[in-house]
């Protein structure tokens, strides 16, 4: 009795299910959930949004933002708690694919996604080497005006994360360049720059992308395929063979969204791991924040060792059953990076950028001109049989994300009959091999002015390894022409 009178003594204070701390994350994702399912009602009705192609989640982020006009709903809507959703967000949806069973197709050759990847490593340089063209003479003119402590010099190396890799990088970059130009004493709100380059970015894609698609209807150059059509799904697009069942002790769905996890506290226990170690100054003030920024680059690797471990237990007869479901995964990368994009333009904070908007539209603007024009040149080099397809899906997703890209490609081969998207998804690997110095710069040029020009340069020089790969047989043909 005794026991029992303390355990209800302590009841009420253990279950203060009232406290508004036990509710604040739960609300911000009921922001994210309303704002998701009032945008798709807006763009199923309104055909302007529709024909532009404009992510559904795009337009909650931005419906977030309008309520942030109102006083009540800044009070509500918590720019931290946004900005935390989107860095896990985008860890999760790596983790998800990565655990994913991609098989290469007989129609799209190592070779050719390999060119793929380099092409998208290559746009992350151009695009690089465009924003520091604008922001290191930027940074040099607010210098001069007495405004230096306003604005980084490094900022433009925030366009290909947030123009090539989204939201999720935007952020976890804009973040770390936050904390060194501070270090600096200099007043840059890294994550609002950031964050609005992604949002700028996902426009681009999907406008430019729908007006330059209308033009070559127009001329005849690309047939319009329409979208009356059935997509006919069998059970192999469910489940492959001998998986565990739907439901039986425990639900399919549970054991895909705990591998997730699984995964994903890997990933955490490496970070926490090199927090912890004596790394001098450089590895605190530069390693280890970039070690923490690269959640979804340990996320897909430990995510490929994962799958790799339950294929040689199923190899092995230790594990007789399947437990991967491809289906599942792509819905929980798809949740994930719906829920990123929405609270990452959500997380923008535009008072923020008030002093700064002139070098943010500049930035965008040379960068979605030259990612337009590289991107076309190259599918046209690399694709002559499917050119336009392998540009929009390329340009969608250098833009935007992956998603985008598909969206893009579906208007112009809504079957998929063409290698494109194929390409699209198995390109990421290589990618990410060949843009990883990207990301090793990424750490090195915000830590002075002088590191940054010397990134401008080696930028330069890479970008002509990466073009002479890309388009070696069209360079090395004119010179047997001679």
């Amino acid at each position: 009795m005794r026991l029992t009178m303390i355990l209800l003594d302590a009841l009420p204070q253990a279950t203060s299910f009232a406290t508004p701390t036990v509710w604040n994350w739960l609300v911000q994702f009921f922001f994210i959930a309303l704002a998701l399912l009032v945008a798709n009602i807006i763009r199923c009705k309104v055909p302007l949004l529709s024909k532009s192609l404009i992510p559904t989640a795009l337009i909650g982020g931005v419906l977030i933002l309008c309520m942030k006009a109102f006083p009540f709903f800044q009070t509500i809507v918590d720019k931290t708690s946004m900005e935390v959703i989107t860095y896990h967000a985008l860890g999760l949806g790596f983790v998800a694919l990565a655990l994913k069973n991609n098989k290469i197709e007989s129609r799209s050759s190592t070779l050719k996604v390999t060119e793929t990847g380099a092409v998208t490593a290559s746009t992350y340089v151009i695009q690089g080497i465009c924003g520091l063209l604008i922001t290191i003479p930027m940074y040099l003119a607010y210098k001069q005006a007495g405004k230096g402590d306003s604005f980084f010099y490094g900022s433009g190396l925030l366009l290909p994360m947030g123009y090539g890799q989204g939201p999720g990088q935007a952020l976890n970059f804009g973040t770390i360049y936050s904390q060194q130009a501070a270090d600096q004493g200099i007043a840059f709100h890294g994550t609002d720059f950031g964050l609005a380059i992604a949002a700028i970015g996902f426009l681009v894609g999907s406008l430019v992308g729908v007006v330059y698609m209308n033009i070559l209807r127009r001329k005849g150059m690309l047939k319009a395929k329409g979208n009356d059509y059935r997509e006919i799904y069998t059970l192999k697009d469910y489940e492959d063979e001998n998986e565990i069942p739907n439901t039986e002790s425990v639900d399919k769905l549970s054991i895909q969204v705990c591998l997730v996890l699984f995964v994903y506290a890997m990933v955490f226990a490496l970070m926490y791991g090199v927090e912890h170690l004596d790394l001098g100054n450089f590895g605190t003030k530069t390693l280890k924040p970039m070690v923490w920024g690269f959640n979804f680059l340990w996320g897909t690797l430990f995510g490929v060792l994962v799958k790799s471990i339950l294929q040689k237990f199923k190899e092995a007869k230790i594990m007789q059953r399947q437990y991967v479901n491809n289906y599942m995964l792509n819905r929980i990368s798809g949740l994930c990076f719906d829920v990123m994009i929405i609270a990452g333009t959500a997380a923008i904070n535009f008072e923020n950028l008030r002093t700064i908007w002139l070098p943010l539209l500049l930035v965008c603007t040379l960068g979605a001109v030259a990612t337009f024009w590289f991107v076309h040149k190259a599918c046209r080099h690399l694709y002559p049989d499917y050119q336009y397809e392998g540009f929009f899906s390329m340009f969608g997703m250098l833009t935007g994300t992956a998603s985008n890209g598909m969206i893009l490609l579906r208007e112009v081969d809504p079957k998929f009959e063409t290698p494109a998207s194929n390409n699209l998804v198995l390109q990421t690997i290589p990618a990410i091999v060949l843009g990883f110095p990207v990301l090793l710069l990424m750490g090195f040029a915000p830590n002075s002015l002088t590191n940054t020009i010397i990134t401008l340069g080696i930028l330069t020089a890479y970008i002509l390894i990466m073009s002479l790969f890309i388009f070696r047989k069209k360079i090395f043909k004119k010179k047997k022409s001679r």
